[in-house]
This record gives structure tokens, C-alpha cells and sequence, in this order.
């Protein structure tokens, strides 16, 4: 078995020897030809095969890929001689001939090119570091996942592609084929609630419902082809994929070294993992929704520097408030507020700042982020009362004005009547 797995990683890192080009003859597939005949289940993977991305690539004799290429066989001889093992008819692949199978084309760089030049070589030896390939090739069980689990054979189709069984959108249902199957896993001692859990996170609705395909899913955090769980040590690294900057201050943290210590998961110890929701800034301090109160206590400096972090993120974020419904109202009397707004969204960024810097758990660095939303939200403030001053003011010259000019009218109309009265 270890030769096995061996050669499998030979396979993955040099040129794989293609299948042999066809004859001009094997354009018309025998194949084919049989199966929608027979009708049926049989008839079945030709129907598939027609949209399928080997298909739209070149089946034919010039791309020198038909269904011998994956079952064997002489597909220019019509009838059952077509399937004689002597001219190397295989029939459906097993499991562990699948991945080898596979990579005769998709580890073979040159072959490859010819199609797209942008398809990665080395999927099968990353297969053979995953855990699916661990199980299958090292230890022979024939239950887990390989090629042709998540690339439905005779329908497999480009990633971008909505139809696809690895489009974003379809990746979690891909997984969850094997992954919430309760039977399937018990030998595994695997729970089955990840895909109902994911699709309850801020990722899937992201994705779903806000139509952002580049947030994360199954393969983003536990790779694809080279599938396994993230190790506790690598959790910063996989979240700091998309979460760059809370990653580089948690690293830098003295919770990093800490976490990895006791055996923490890093981020997934505060936000979860599959089920991830907004982090929201009642998820910081001690209150009844904060996640600093499972470790620490109003009596410990941890508990008190998340009070005090959470107390000063509260404050800048009261003061964006306050300014902007003052300068909402300025402008809603239409006022010229809009360079003062402009000014609050550069507040507002310092806003997002601190948050992020909350990983760094020093209370200076917090502070020095919400010090400098506080000067701006404050000078915005400012501006706005200035702006409602002003228009009180003008609403006081316009009611003076209105005042004079009734009155100027008023004097006008008497001095005309008396005028017009005889003498």
C-alpha cells in the first residue's frame, strides 16, 4: 500500500501519458451509438455527457478523448465485442482507480495546456494529502470522497458554471452529499450539522443573498482537492485569507501564542466556525452576549480591558450618532452640510478601525483608533450645530423682513383709504 501511495505522488508531480490519439473511424462511437439505443439508466450518460465539459472540449478524433478513454474497450467495433477486456475494456471505475485515472490527463501539464492553460496539474497530489486520499489510498476505504464524488462523472462542468456541482453556490450541497449524511459518517465519529449550520452564517447569505460568489465556503477553509480539517495553528492563516487585518493584529496578540497553547482554535474560539454570525459589539466586554465573559471575569485584568475596550468603542460609536442625525437634520432643512458629512465617514472609518484592532486585546491601541474617530466625529458635530445656528438666524432675519414688509404694507393700505376719503 505505501508503493501505492508512492507512485500516486509520482503521478501528481511529473507528466502523465495521455490516451492514445483516436482513429479517424472512433469520431462515430459505437458507444454512443449502443447506449441511446438501449434506452434507459444506459441511455443515461450519453444524455449527461453532452453538456459536459470533456464534450464541449473535443469529443473526437483530433482531441483523442471518447469513453474508452475512462472505460477501455474498442469503441470502433459495434456490439458486445466492443467490451472485451482483451482490448482493455475496464467497465465503471473503482474508487481507487478513479484518482489515477483522472490524473493520467489532468497531471500531464502538456496535454492540459491544449485545453486551458490556467487548470492547476497538481490536484492529484494534492488528493493524495487530503484526508479522502489518506483513507482511500492508505487505508482502502472505498466510502469516501474522490474524483468523481464531487465532479459528477459524464456531467462535470467548469466551476463558473451555475450548473456545476462546484459553483460557489452549489459547493456546501456538493459536500453535504456525504458530510450530512448521518450513516455515512457515524464510522467517522463526524458530526453532520455543518452544511445546516453554514447556511444559518454570514458567509452563505452573503453569498446567496447578496450574490457575492467570493465568500467563503467548504473548499475556501478546508482546500479542495487537498481536503482536511484546518490544524488550531492554521485557523489565523485560513480566516486571514479574507480577514487580513484582524488576522495580522491577532497574530501579533499575546492571545495568539496563548490560544495555540491550550489547544484554542484561534478565531473559531470567539466567532464559531460554520455557523458564523456579524460580529456585533455586543460580542465584546462582559455582557450577556459578549464571548470574552466565557474566559474572563469583571475580576481579572482580561475582563477589564474587554470592559473598557468595549466602553470606549460605545462612545465613538454614540458620538457618530449624534452627529449625524444633527447634520441629517441641517441638511433635511437644506443646508450646505456635505463636505461635514464627508468628515463623518472618515469618523466612521476610524469606527471600523478600532473594531478591527480589538484582536490586538491592547486596550492603547483601541483607544488610539477611537481617539481619532472622537476628533472628527466631534469637529462634525460642531459644524452641525453651526449649520442649525445659522438657519435659526436666517429664520429670524426672514420673520424680521416678513414683519417689516406686512407692516410697510399695512401703513400702505391705511394711507391709501385715507387718502381716498372725501374731505
Amino acid at each position: 500500500m505505501k508503493s501505492r501511495l508512492f507512485a500516486l505522488v509520482l503521478l501528481g508531480s511529473m507528466p502523465l501519458t495521455p490516451p492514445p490519439p483516436l482513429s479517424a473511424q472512433e469520431a462515430e462511437n459505437t458507444c454512443v451509438a449502443c447506449h441511446q439505443a438501449l434506452g434507459g439508466s444506459l441511455a443515461e450518460p450519453v444524455a449527461l455527457f453532452s453538456g459536459d465539459v470533456h464534450a464541449e472540449a473535443g469529443f473526437n478524433a483530433e482531441a483523442g478523448f471518447s469513453c474508452a478513454s475512462c472505460h477501455g474497450g474498442d469503441p470502433t467495433v459495434a456490439g458486445p465485442e466492443a467490451m472485451d477486456p482483451a482490448k482493455g475494456y475496464a467497465g465503471v471505475p473503482g474508487p481507487q482507480q478513479i484518482p489515477e485515472l483522472c490524473g493520467r490527463c489532468h497531471s500531464n501539464a502538456e496535454l492540459m495546456r491544449r485545453y486551458d492553460p490556467s487548470l492547476r496539474v497538481d490536484q492529484l497530489a494534492e488528493y493524495v494529502t487530503s484526508v479522502h486520499g489518506h483513507q482511500l489510498i492508505g487505508a482502502g476505504d472505498t466510502t469516501v470522497a474522490n474524483c468523481a464524488s464531487c465532479h459528477r462523472a459524464h456531467s462535470i462542468r467548469p466551476s463558473s458554471d451555475p450548473n456545476s456541482s462546484t459553483h460557489p453556490l452549489t459547493v456546501a450541497e456538493t459536500c453535504g452529499t456525504c458530510h450530512a449524511d448521518e450513516a455515512r459518517m457515524a464510522p467517522y465519529g463526524i458530526p453532520t450539522d455543518q452544511k445546516e449550520k453554514y447556511e444559518r452564517s454570514v458567509h452563505w447569505h452573503t453569498m446567496s443573498e447578496g450574490g457575492d460568489t467570493s465568500a467563503p465556503t467548504c473548499n475556501d477553509c478546508h482546500g479542495n482537492h487537498g481536503a482536511t480539517p484546518p490544524g488550531i495553528s492554521w485557523v489565523g492563516n485560513v480566516c486571514g485569507q479574507c480577514h487580513v487585518v484582524m488576522a495580522e493584529n491577532f497574530a501579533e496578540s499575546r492571545h495568539a501564542e496563548t490560544f495555540v497553547m491550550l489547544g484554542i482554535p484561534g478565531c473559531a474560539a470567539c466567532h464559531g466556525n460554520h455557523d458564523i454570525q456579524p460580529a456585533g459589539d455586543e460580542t465584546l466586554g462582559l455582557g450577556e452576549a459578549a464571548v470574552c465573559r466565557v474566559c474572563h471575569s469583571a475580576d481579572d485584568p482580561g475582563g477589564r480591558a474587554a470592559t473598557t475596550m468595549r466602553g470606549m468603542v460605545d462612545s465613538l460609536g454614540l458620538q457618530l450618532d449624534t452627529a449625524r442625525v444633527l447634520l441629517e437634520r441641517a441638511e433635511n432643512s437644506g443646508m450646505e452640510v456635505s463636505g461635514a458629512m464627508v468628515q463623518l465617514n472618515d469618523a466612521q472609518s476610524e469606527l471600523v478601525k478600532a473594531r478591527a484592532s480589538i484582536h490586538t486585546f491592547d486596550v492603547t491601541a483601541v483607544g488610539k483608533e477611537v481617539e481619532a474617530g472622537l476628533e472628527i466625529a466631534g469637529q462634525s458635530f460642531i459644524e452641525g450645530e453651526e449649520a442649525l445656528r445659522d438657519l435659526q438666524i436666517r429664520r429670524l432675519g426672514l420673520a424680521v423682513s416678513v414683519f417689516i414688509i406686512g407692516a410697510l404694507i399695512l401703513g400702505l393700505v391705511l394711507k391709501i383709504r385715507q387718502i381716498e376719503q372725501p374731505e
